[in-house]
């Protein structure tokens, strides 16, 4: 019986263009006592391999966590596959603000001791015990209230980008390092504030909700759904937002912008921005802020030194990490002495201030730019650094500028100088064509090939 996967992301992504169906993006948690999550893992992913569900998920004695992407054909199955267990009955599904098909290319399930690594080792702590859950206006209300202390129990490379204004935003590496350290400030708070508290679709604060609880304070909130519900709701109810900047998300997209706000800033050169990438050095792969001039400058990378190293033969990369543990096993997310201008995002319990904020609101501007969508990204050969793109309107020659734009890539202009298509040398590519280039940065599936036009 199949319980992995059988093709590769690059095939799946193929596969999901060639359907030309939509896909939704979306998350749950449950926690909840299974008794056996190796059998829960196996009943899930034979159900879900059924319907084309994809995803990364995670299962343990205390629950589920999920984020994923379903077709929106079978989200009706999907979500009957749900009720047939007696803890996710009913169970709410966040759907995500900015769809993308390609959001998750594989069903990933595993096994892990715990959903939410917390660091505790207490059998009386019940975590199912939690706060009172608030909906977007009530969120608000509350936030308005000076007896409140509103805490953000994400990570720092979440919180940089966008939190809740007057938030507590912790320097942290992971959700098992907040714990202790609000604990330990918050101790005289305990009989007397309000601890609201919020994480981006409730599992992190719903655990923590239920520690605070467990610590003796009396007032505990969180937001219903996270940040995500958080949005769908005032988008709806044309309430006011009071989460500035974007919402980091954990797939390729990296962040779903919430307001215009711009509260971060490039970490190499310190313009305003909050556009999250991978370096380009599969040895490094360090996560962290790069506007798109800097992007272009250090073809994707977070040092001179990374740099450097792309530009060797594949071969000596590979050697220079030989024996070395690589990638997101050693990487600590957005911080690396190499980066000048990164923030630990620390704030204190005060409100930030409007004038801080109004100065970094729409400085972004872009010189705009007329062009004309010619096609999308099929694949980035990267040892040769060859780009595939697939045509589907107009046509494509030799001298014309191109804009290649994507939500990692960012706006990267190049002038095309030499074409292949299906292998052979060409001066113009039309509708239908399957071409190759030369490009210096890597693409991505879900980046788009427009022709500028001025």
């Amino acid at each position: 019986m199949q319980l992995y996967n059988t093709l590769s992301a690059e095939e799946r992504a193929q596969l999901i263009d060639e359907a030309g169906k939509e896909r939704l993006t979306l998350s749950f948690y449950a926690y909840a006592k299974i008794e056996d999550p190796k059998k829960f893992r196996d009943n899930l992913f034979i159900a879900w391999n059924a319907l084309d569900a994809l995803g990364r998920i995670y299962v343990a004695h205390e629950g589920i966590n999920a984020q994923m992407s379903v077709p929106a054909d079978n989200f009706e199955a999907f979500r009957n596959t749900l009720e047939e267990y007696d803890f996710m009955r009913g169970i709410r599904l966040n759907v995500a603000v900015e769809q993308d098909n390609h959001s998750f290319l594989k069903l990933t399930i595993k096994v892990r001791h715990k959903i939410v690594a917390d660091g505790l080792n207490d059998e009386t702590f019940d975590v199912t015990n939690k706060g009172i859950h608030l909906k977007a206006q009530e969120f608000n209300d509350m936030l308005e209230d000076p007896n409140t202390i509103v805490v953000d129990f994400r990570n720092h490379y979440e919180s940089e980008v966008g939190h809740f204004e007057g938030a507590i935003t912790p320097d942290v590496e992971n959700f098992r390092e907040s714990l202790p350290i609000i604990n330990e400030q918050l101790q005289d708070f305990k009989e007397d504030k309000n601890l609201l508290m919020y994480c981006t679709g409730g599992i992190r604060c719903e655990k923590a909700s239920a520690y605070f609880k467990h610590q003796g304070f009396k007032n505990v909130y969180q937001l219903e759904g996270g940040i995500i519900e958080y949005t769908r709701q005032i988008k709806e109810e044309n309430i006011e937002s009071k989460f500035i900047g974007k919402n980091f998300v954990f797939d390729h997209r990296l962040g779903e912008r919430i307001t215009d706000d711009i509260i971060s800033q490039c970490h190499q050169c310190g313009k305003p921005c909050d556009n999250h990438t991978n370096c380009a050095n599969d040895a490094c792969h360090l996560l962290f802020i790069q506007c798109d001039e800097c992007k272009a400058a250090m073809e994707n990378t977070c040092s001179t030194e990374c740099l450097e190293t792309i530009h060797l033969p594949w071969e000596e990369q590979v050697a220079k990490r030989k024996g070395l543990q690589v990638g997101n096993k050693v990487f600590r997310k957005g911080k690396s002495e190499a980066l000048k201008y990164k923030n630990s995002g620390e704030l204190s319990t005060q409100t930030l201030a409007k004038a801080t904020i109004a100065e970094t609101k729409d400085i972004r501007q872009k010189r705009k730019v007329k062009k004309a969508l010619i096609g999308k990204a099929e694949h980035y050969y990267s040892k040769s650094k060859i780009a595939q793109f697939l045509i589907e309107n107009n046509e494509l020659s030799v001298g014309d500028k191109v804009l290649i734009s994507g939500p990692t890539t960012g706006e990267q202009e190049i002038t095309i100088n030499q074409i292949f298509v299906d292998g052979e040398f060409s001066n113009t590519a039309k509708v239908g064509d399957q071409i190759t280039f030369e490009l210096p940065f890597r693409v991505r599936l879900s980046d788009k090939i427009y022709k500028i036009l001025d």
